[in-house]
């Protein structure tokens, strides 16, 4: 008699109950056992007692105390107990000096906005976060569809190579639109709705095209007195600019300065105003982006952070040497490294220096 598999295990770390029940529902719907800690010591013995292949964290575990930050204490101790664990940040006291922090030093997964959380989106995220988990353990896991949604069989790498699209957009409706739009195009594509979950994912994955709105806080109606340096979509631009991804800003933001700025500092490959947004129109972009995009060198295709690993990987430096450099962790050097040798189809780091210098 064959004994089943134990159901992979996530852990919710998370001081208010009603986030606690949300949460749990949707991991248990998705095939995985959950724990469930309220604060930081009991975080502590679950993180001790069982491996986990999933944890969503609250930044403050203390409901009384808004300058509590015991959830980066608790992603430090996944890293160190766990380190098999992904880790995705909740939270609604959201920046993103605090997004990028969460993902660089303290290699969470992604960074989700407590007041735009989405079920079916948050759905699809646990599906990514499943993906990186070894394959014993993936196979117990049962991905459920979201009605009007991307399943999980759309965000998964093609086997037959289509190009992949990053699409960042906070509004449900306007998701939809450009998804159906890729899609029908043959695409494949990765939806985020956040800065977090976007800047996240151009860390972890390779994309030929990104899809970018520049205001990602729903809850903001843009006017001409506002503060463009609060537009997040424009960090977002920079990043997918670095990473050499031509990138087509679909956006209500329509202010002659704000354009400017997209394509003079950010070189966006197009910028369509949602007000007048013509799918025909859209649809030629999107191809002419990606024929564009096609000529990139391999190294083009590096994230910012992967790119400053590689040059100085090419310097000569050990992987200590680059952590002690960057001010990260040894652990996240070898996961940007994995990333690059994998970016640029190669097994070892004399492969990775011989690309460095054209052979």
């Amino acid at each position: 008699m064959i004994t089943p598999k134990p159901s992979p295990r996530a852990i919710v770390i998370e001081d208010d109950s009603s986030w606690q029940q949300i949460l749990s529902e949707i991991l248990s719907d998705s095939g995985l056992t959950v724990d469930v800690a309220d604060n930081l010591e009991d975080a502590l013995k679950l993180l001790k007692a069982e491996p986990h292949r999933l944890a969503l964290v609250d930044l403050s575990l203390e409901s009384t105390d808004h300058s509590n930050e015991d959830g980066l204490r608790a992603l430090e101790a996944i890293n160190r107990l766990d380190p098999g664990c992904e880790s995705i940040l909740l939270t609604g006291f959201a920046t993103v000096e605090l997004a990028v922090s969460v993902l660089t030093e303290y290699g969470a997964f992604s960074f989700l906005r407590k007041e735009s959380f989405n079920r079916g989106q948050f759905r699809e995220l646990i599906s990514q976060a499943l993906v990186s988990a070894p394959k014993s353990e993936i196979d117990t896991v049962e991905t459920k569809p979201v009605e009007g949604k991307l399943s999980f069989s759309q965000n998964q790498p093609s086997v037959h190579n289509s190009p992949r699209v990053l699409v960042v957009e906070d509004d449900a409706g306007w998701r939809s639109i450009l998804s159906e739009l890729l899609t029908d195009a043959g695409l494949e594509i990765r939806v985020c709705g956040s800065y977090g979950d976007a800047l996240g994912a151009l860390r972890r994955e390779t994309f030929s095209l990104a899809v970018v709105d520049l205001s990602l806080t729903a809850d903001v109606v843009w006017d001409d007195s506002a503060d463009s340096d609060s537009l997040e979509g424009y960090s977002l631009l920079a990043n997918t600019h670095t990473a050499g991804i031509p990138t087509i800003v679909v956006s209500g933001v329509v202010g002659v300065d704000e354009i400017q700025r997209a394509y003079n500092e950010h070189s966006v490959f197009a910028y369509l105003e949602k007000q007048a947004f013509d799918r025909n129109n859209f649809r030629r972009l999107v191809r002419e982006a990606i024929a564009a995009g096609s000529t990139l060198s391999e190294l083009d295709q590096l994230t910012q952070r992967e790119r400053e690993v590689f040059d100085l990987l090419a310097k000569g430096m050990t992987n200590k040497e680059i952590a002690e450099t960057l001010v990260i962790t040894n652990n996240t050097v070898k996961r940007h490294l994995k990333a690059v040798f994998e970016k640029l189809d190669v097994h070892t780091r004399a492969a990775a220096l011989s690309k460095a210098r054209g052979g």
